[in-house]
């Protein structure tokens, strides 16, 4: 249902009023067909005259006048609007020769803007909310997608590092068959680079130091700097038969069992 306005005396605007309220106004006559009112969509003021069809406001047509007998029948002049006093009335650019309606030329009808539309409070508490949501979000986002990152890549170098010590049972067992420690080419054992895999670039086989033997694991990870290039050892002590493991990769990268 429309909510309507008029201006009382051209000056001062009253309403919200329902479209049966604006037609009993003038039913009662306090308000008149030239009288200016607005609604949401009207992009100016209106006199009530012009949206009578759309209030559904019926106006009784003027009683006729008989003429007095053998009068002379004169042509209806045309009136002259009133003037407010302190004020012009501009005659309109393209105007068809003639008076001009009151209510266009009324200084008054100028000053008399639309009421402001108000913001639903409703629609303020959504804009903060959604603006909320997306700023935790977008936080969230920040801390989780590094930490995902960062767990793919310690279970996939954690994988590696499972396949590759699979080999210290065969050193073991070469070590103490053979009184020496292996090496790469030696019956059983590859060339450094045939072991490579997913984040291994080689695997080296050889004796670390007086009576050790030792694997070498380097990691390939080109779109990782922190892990591209970076060694561990698996060092077996042939006196104590016990292997041990380090590594030079960040901590949160090492697996359990190689950290000091």
């Amino acid at each position: 249902m429309s909510q309507w306005f008029y201006a009382e005396g051209n000056r001062q605007q009253r309403g919200p009023l329902a479209s049966e309220e604006l037609i009993a106004l003038y039913q009662s006559s306090r308000i008149a067909l030239d009288t200016l009112v607005w609604r949401d969509g009207l992009p100016q003021w209106q006199p009530l005259g012009s949206v009578a069809d759309e209030l559904g406001l019926v106006i009784a047509p003027p009683p006729a006048v008989e003429p007095a007998p053998d009068a002379p029948v004169l042509e209806p002049a045309v009136p002259t609007p009133p003037r407010i006093p302190g004020f012009d009335t501009p005659e309109p650019r393209n105007a068809v020769p003639g008076p001009a309606p009151a209510y266009a030329a009324s200084p008054a009808y100028a000053r008399i803007a639309p009421p402001p539309k108000k913001t639903s409070g409703c629609l303020v508490i959504g804009l903060v909310l959604g603006i909320g949501f997306l700023v935790v979000m977008g936080i969230l986002a920040a801390i989780a997608i590094p930490a995902y990152n960062d767990y793919l890549h310690r279970a996939k170098v954690a994988n590696a590092v499972g396949i590759v010590s699979q080999l210290k049972n065969q050193v073991t067992v070469f070590a103490m068959d053979t009184e020496r420690c292996p090496v790469n080419g030696d019956d059983g054992f590859q060339s450094p680079t045939s072991y490579a895999a997913e984040y291994v670039g080689a695997v080296r086989i050889g004796r670390f130091g007086e009576d050790k033997c030792g694997i070498e694991m380097e990691f390939s990870v080109p779109d990782k700097r922190a892990l591209d290039g970076k060694m561990l050892w698996f060092e077996y002590d042939m006196q104590s038969q016990e292997w041990t493991c380090s590594s030079d990769l960040d901590t949160k990268y090492v697996p359990a069992q190689c950290r000091g």
